[in-house]
Formats: structure tokens, C-alpha cells, sequence
């Protein structure tokens, strides 16, 4: 059996390997002692990020922010950037959704057995918490690729003999608890997660946050330099997600010195994370070198919250490989070699035969709707134009924005039949985002016989891979400017599915009319009226999919099939994590 060296990807037979050593408890293998030391003692990259979504059966993702971190690793495992991320355990999860018959959402633990996917290993480390000293252990977990690339994924837990029952739950639910129990959670993230890397001797070079959930680690910088602010800020990278300065993660300072224990002297705490109350996010803005919103729009936005602050824009991007489906693969495995490593060359779509192309999506669509079938009971046409929507519950991304006039909407369908596909969990504190749900189920009763509708319970990674490749339009509905980018379009775009957005986050960069799918409502700048806005939206949405989405499906198929080829060769090949990762290593880790 012959394995890959993590450096230079050569491959090798260990038993004729020279150059071996021991990492996180597993066995590698170098061609050099230069790629052995490089490997062990060479500095990395610390990524923090509250969530990581790397396995649909590791419950430790809540949405778009912990699937983006999945494929920030997958994609540094392809390129063989060496970094190291570090997450919290979630023993039971974000919730399990369970959906009564009229949609009300019920939410369950999810727990999960971490053995089965990775090793305890013997290290912990200790943090202060409300004056208890609270036990850190951690799990890694390896995530490995074809290039030979292997990037570690630490998971840090609470559930370890020695901790106090209360303690003990500090890592078991995502998003969970009160102010006091996320405060103590970003504890364990931020300053237990460098004790971690330091008990491991792990060298690392940057620090990079994604969201403002681990800026605590910069105290323990602090401490450790003397608090010599500088040297921190130079060592730290910071992504920010959130466009709205509300949703920012915000403590006050008597709950702070009642759980956190600090060296940092308070008025050095107040200075760098606000003089009212502690933002986690100015914590992590002010103690860093290198700060990036995650699209141009995002960026501007940013600013103006931000008044001042130097932020940078990245786009952010799905991990081409693991967004795109089996039929799809094999096709660019065919006739686009070496894409899964280059998304780039997605660019030459076009010498893949139409025929070809559009048999691949429809044995997608045909998974997706037996995928339904076994889930639902519902069987959905296969020839019928089918629109997808699938992403957390919540008022902002406007999931019934489609339901806004019925009439019209039974009108649009008389053109030619249409069929809706929706998925996603709302916050168990989201009374907002479960009534969206059951608003969905009600419009499903009242449309019933005349435009078929299914909402999927227990959205998930797996469910989502199904959703973007086997729709025809990617339909979303975000209120400007509350989505600072959305990944969903770009998956679909992979498979050939066809945006249909409004211009909010990544679609305002991604979006030429017509051409690469269509958009809803206005540029961002062009209207400031709220109500004129609305009006522009839903006049959109109506008119372009009568007009010219269900003609074009159903009466111009060659064009259809050139629009899904705009998809990917004009939408793909750029919205994916190895462009993004290339530059965050040129700009943030360099």
C-alpha cells in the first residue's frame, strides 16, 4: 500500500520510508528529512471557527458558516496549506427538526459518537471559568486528500472526567444556552483552543477567526506578549460574516469578570473591545493586522459599520469536488481532467456535448425527487420545472416572498407546471423563522392540486448536496443587505442549476442577467424606498419567471442548456474555495 507525503504529495511505500514520524497521534511519511521537519515543526495556521462542517454525521454545523469552514479545509487539504482548525466537539448538535403535520418545528438533541470518526488524544489543558478551573480535552480528527494533503481538525470538549456536571456541558450544544453559556463556550474556543495548540507544540505563525466567536484568543496573545498590542495584531487574521451590527456577539462587562478570568487588566479590555460592552467582533477587529469581509458588497457594508477600519474583501467559495454530484463528476472527469483540483479549468465547460450535460442533470434531478419520494411521500414530475429553496429559517431570507400573491402565481404556473422544493431549521428561539415554516405548510394546503410543494425536515449537508444538484432554478429571496455572501447558489451553479436572486451578497458579482441566470429586484444603490424596493421584487420574481424562465425550460431547451454551461464555466469556475483559499495565502497568511 502505498501512501502520499502531506508536503510535496510524492508517493510512497512506507516500508521502504526512511523518514517517518508520529503527529496527533498518527503515523506519517516523508520523501526528505526537509519535508519530515517542514511537516512537524514548520509554523501553520490556526484556523478558529465556532462550527465546522466536515461530515454530515458530525453534528458540530449549524449553516453557512460551519459548511464554508468544512471547505476551507478541504480546499487547504487540496492545495497542502498547512493549517490546523479548531472547533467545538457539539456533543448533541445544533437540534434535530422534527415537523408536526401543519408545520410546526420541534427541536431534539443530536448527539453523535465522535470514535467513529476520530482519536481522543491525552493532552488537556485548564481554563478559568466562573472561578472553577474547567478541563479541556480535544478529538482530531484528519482531513485527508487525493493530493496528499492532510489537514488536522481539532475538536475541543468540556465532557471529560475532573469537570463538574454543569461544566461538562458547556460543549454540548451549538448556539445553545443562554448569554452566559455562549460566553463560556467562546471561552473553551478562544482561549482553551490556544492552551491546546500549545500543549501540542504545534508552531503556529496566524491566528485566523472566522466570526468573532474566538476573538478571546487574542487576550491569551496579550497575556503571552506582554500585552504589546502590536505583536498580536500581527499574528492575527480576522473574517467577519455578519452584516448587521445588532447580531454581533456582544457580553456585558459584569457578566465577563463574573465567568472570564483575565491577566488582561480591564481598561486594556475595554479599549480593544468597546467601553460598554465587550464586541466580540471590535475585540477581534482591533487585534488584527489583516481584517476581510467575504464579498465586495459585504466589504462596503462592513466599512460603514466600521468606520475607520482597513477591511478587505474575499469572496467566499464552495469546495468544487465535494458540491458537485456523482453524474456531474464523472462528466467533468471526462471531458475537463484535472478540474476537481482546478476548478478553473470548469471554464472549459463548453466541450461537453449538450446532450451529455443535460443527461447528467436529469439522472441529478431523478435522485433528488426518489430522494423526496423516501422522505415525504411525495411524488414531484420529473419534467416539471423545479425551483429549490433550502436555508436556515429566519425572517431576513424571506422564504415566503415567492407565496406574496397567489393569484399571480397560479397565473405564472399556467404557462407551463412548476413545483417548489423547501428545506431548513429555524433557531430553536426563532419564533419568526418556525412560523415562516408554517406559513409554507399553509400555502402548500391552499395550493394543493394546482402547483405541487414539499418542505424536507432535518436539512443537512447530505440533503443540501441533493437540493443544489438535482433543482433546475436556485430560487433566494434575502432582504438587502442581511446577506453578506450565501454559498447555496454557488453549489448549485457546480451542477448546472440556474440562479434566480435577489442582488444581495455573492450574486451581486456573480449575476450577468440572462446570462448566467437571472436577478430579483434592483441593485442594491439604485432604490432606497423600502416599499418601491418590495414592489420592483415581487414584480420580478413574477414576471421573469412567466415571462421568460418556464418559456425558456420548456420551449427552448438549447438555450436552457447554454444558460446551465454559463452556470458552470462562468459561475463555478471562480465562486470556489481553492480561489478563495489561494487567497487568503497571498494576502492574509504570507
Amino acid at each position: 500500500m502505498s501512501v502520499k507525503d502531506p508536503v510535496c504529495g510524492m508517493p510512497l511505500e512506507p516500508s521502504k520510508t526512511q523518514f517517518t514520524a508520529n503527529f496527533l497521534s498518527r503515523q506519517y511519511y516523508f520523501d526528505s528529512e526537509y519535508c519530515l521537519s517542514s511537516f512537524i515543526e514548520g509554523t501553520k495556521i490556526a484556523y478558529f471557527s465556532m462550527e465546522i462542517g466536515i461530515n454530515t454525521d458530525m453534528h458540530t454545523y449549524s449553516g453557512g458558516l460551519g459548511v464554508l469552514a468544512g471547505d476551507v479545509i478541504r480546499s487547504s487539504a487540496d492545495l497542502k496549506i498547512p493549517l490546523v482548525a479548531l472547533t467545538l466537539f457539539s456533543k448533541k448538535g445544533f437540534l434535530k427538526q422534527k415537523l408536526t403535520p401543519d408545520g410546526w418545528q420541534m427541536e431534539f438533541p443530536n448527539e453523535w459518537d465522535p470514535s467513529k470518526f476520530m482519536k481522543l488524544l491525552p493532552e488537556t489543558v485548564t481554563v478559568k471559568i466562573e472561578g472553577r478551573d474547567v478541563r479541556i480535552g480535544v478529538w482530531v480528527y484528519e482531513q485527508e486528500s487525493l493530493t496528499g494533503g492532510t489537514i488536522p481538525v481539532l475538536f475541543l470538549t468540556t465532557d471529560i472526567e475532573g469537570n463538574v456536571q454543569e461544566d461538562k456541558e458547556i460543549t454540548d450544544f451549538l448556539y445553545g444556552g443562554d448569554e452566559k453559556y455562549r460566553l463560556k463556550q467562546e471561552i473553551v474556543l478562544g482561549i482553551g483552543g490556544l492552551r491546546i495548540l500549545d500543549a501540542l507544540k504545534i508552531n503556529v505563525k496566524k491566528y485566523h477567526m472566522n466570526e468573532g466567536h474566538s476573538s478571546l484568543l487574542t487576550l491569551e496573545l496579550l497575556k503571552n506578549s506582554n500585552l504589546n498590542a502590536d505583536k498580536v495584531k500581527n499574528r492575527c487574521v480576522f473574517t467577519t460574516h455578519t452584516p448587521v451590527a445588532a447580531a454581533f456577539d456582544k457580553f456585558s462587562y459584569d457578566l465577563v469578570s463574573e465567568v472570564l478570568e483575565s491577566e488582561v487588566p480591564e481598561e486594556i479590555l475595554k479599549e480593544f473591545g468597546g467601553s460598554d460592552r465587550l464586541n466580540m467582533t471590535l475585540l477581534a477587529l482591533n487585534l488584527s493586522k489583516y481584517t476581510n469581509g467575504v464579498t465586495e458588497a459585504h466589504m462596503e457594508y462592513s466599512r460603514k459599520l466600521f468606520p475607520g477600519y482597513h477591511i478587505q474583501e474575499i469572496t467566499n467559495g464552495v469546495h468544487s469536488y465535494t458540491w458537485t454530484c456523482l453524474h456531474f463528476r464523472k462528466l467533468f472527469d471526462k471531458y475537463i481532467p484535472r478540474w476537481a483540483n482546478e476548478p478553473e479549468l470548469l471554464v472549459r465547460v463548453d466541450t461537453i456535448p449538450e446532450e451529455e450535460l443535460w443527461e447528467a442533470h436529469v439522472k441529478a434531478k431523478q435522485d433528488l425527487l426518489d430522494f423526496v419520494h423516501n422522505s415525504s411521500g411525495v411524488q414531484m414530475d420529473i419534467d416539471a420545472l423545479t425551483l429549490g429553496f433550502a436555508r436556515r429559517a429566519t425572517e431576513y431570507k424571506r422564504a415566503t416572498m415567492i407565496f406574496s400573491d397567489l393569484d399571480k402565481l397560479k397565473e405564472v404556473k399556467s404557462q407551463g407546471k412548476i413545483q417548489f422544493i423547501f428545506a431548513g431549521k429555524a433557531h430553536p428561539k426563532d419564533e419568526l423563522g418556525k412560523n415562516l415554516i408554517k406559513d409554507i405548510f399553509a400555502f402548500k394546503d391552499r395550493l394543493k392540486g394546482e402547483v405541487e410543494i414539499v418542505y424536507l425536515e432535518n436539512y443537512n449537508m447530505e440533503m443540501a448536496g441533493k437540493l443544489t444538484s438535482g433543482v433546475d432554478v436556485w430560487l433566494n429571496t434575502p432582504m438587502p443587505p442581511y446577506e453578506a455572501s450565501g454559498t447555496s447558489g454557488m453549489k448549485a451553479a457546480h451542477n448546472g442549476v440556474i440562479n434566480f436572486s435577489v442582488l444581495d451578497g455573492w450574486w451581486i458579482e456573480g449575476c450577468v442577467e440572462g446570462l448566467t441566470g437571472w436577478a430579483i429586484g434592483p441593485f442594491p444603490d439604485q432604490v432606497s424606498d423600502e416599499q418601491e424596493r418590495r414592489k420592483r421584487e415581487i414584480s420580478d420574481l413574477y414576471n421573469k419567471l412567466e415571462f421568460l424562465i418556464i418559456p425558456k425550460f420548456y420551449q427552448q431547451r438549447d438555450d436552457w442548456i447554454d444558460l446551465m454551461k454559463n452556470s458552470i464555466g462562468k459561475v463555478a469556475y471562480y465562486f470556489n474555495t481553492h480561489r478563495m483559499m489561494q487567497r487568503y495565502a497571498t494576502d492574509a497568511y504570507l
